[in-house]
């Protein structure tokens, strides 16, 4: 598989894997054998939360980073990939009170989430350290300070920011450079060759923006980073896998009779082309997929090997303009 730069000469594998059912819906003895098969495809780039996943029955949100823990030591991998994980939506009391009770990204939940994240994986640092929601109660200057203490303290190599709107980015890295503190570098927003509609309630999910498109575009250490890319299934046509209400668009069908026109010409899937179409972008944008089998797994890897031509991505983006 091939590589991108994520940052500060850091190469990961153009096509991350996100490990939020691992240990939970997905159990340990088929998780490892995913994680095994990414590897021996030439992925690195692995992606958990510390509260993945709560919200499942009896979750308690340390599952996945806990289960990577047990794959690193019995595997003897952790040196092998590129180790991202977040911070700031664990909920902080009953499950059922989230987002209102989210832990947020106060200086005090930074350092003490990072500790608890290390444990649990078995590691002395995380490559990648991600603010995962946005919190207004917690002065955006005690945010990014804390996580350049954590930078400092040898407990993490780069920093990322999700689901933040593009001037909240941008104005905590106006912090960072005016007191020079380490700043995002990394986004990873919720993206998807279908669009939802502007007003769709996706919760504390926000999609990518083509202000955020323009600002990632116009700087060049940022490097961007889609979760949620296949829908959940949905492009696979599957009746138990439909579009939620929110990709209920007037250009739903337009943009998807274009996608399985340029699957028919490559003799790809959907899914991989929805992928390719992400890694030829402007800005590349690094699809983060989840998979529950090696099946899964194998088709998204495959289509970082797809091609696609300037007249086929010229109608995946402007179908239904």
């Amino acid at each position: 598989m091939r590589h991108l730069n994520l940052a500060q000469d850091v190469e990961v594998s153009a096509i991350a894997l996100g490990t939020m059912f691992f240990g939970s819906t997905v159990d340990e003895s088929t998780s490892f054998t995913i994680l095994d098969r990414y590897l021996e495809r030439g992925g690195n780039f692995l992606d958990t939360a510390n509260c993945y996943q709560f919200w499942e029955k009896d979750g308690r949100g340390d599952e996945s980073e806990t289960l990577l823990g047990r794959w690193f030591r019995e595997r003897g991998t952790r040196d092998s990939v590129i180790l991202a994980t977040k911070v700031g939506a664990r909920p902080d009391g009953d499950p059922k009170d989230f987002p209102n009770n989210a832990e947020g990204l106060s200086e005090k939940v930074i350092r003490a989430q990072i500790d608890e994240s290390l444990r649990r994986l078995g590691t002395d640092h995380v490559d990648l350290y991600y603010a995962h929601i946005e919190d207004r109660r917690t002065p955006l200057e005690e945010q990014v300070g804390a996580f350049a203490k954590v930078v400092a303290d040898g407990k993490v190599r780069l920093l990322g920011v999700s689901n933040h709107p593009a001037w909240r980015i941008e104005r905590a890295r106006q912090i960072c450079q005016a007191n020079g503190w380490p700043a995002y570098t990394v986004i990873q927003q919720r993206h998807s060759y279908l669009r939802p509609k502007p007003d769709a309630d996706l919760g504390a999910q926000l999609p990518v923006t083509p202000e955020l498109q323009d600002y990632v575009r116009s700087t060049p250490e940022l490097r961007l980073i889609a979760y949620s890319p296949l829908l959940g299934g949905a492009y696979s046509g599957r009746a138990d896998k439909p579009l939620t209400e929110a990709y209920q668009t007037v250009d739903t069908q337009r943009r998807l009779d274009a996608l399985h026109e340029v699957a028919k010409e490559t003799g790809a899937t959907a899914n991989q082309v929805v992928l390719a179409w992400m890694l030829h972008s402007d800005p590349v944008v690094i699809p983060l997929i989840g998979a529950s089998s090696v099946t899964q797994l194998d088709e998204a890897l495959d289509a970082a090997d797809l091609k696609l031509t300037e007249d086929q991505m010229r109608r995946l983006n402007e179908a239904g303009e």
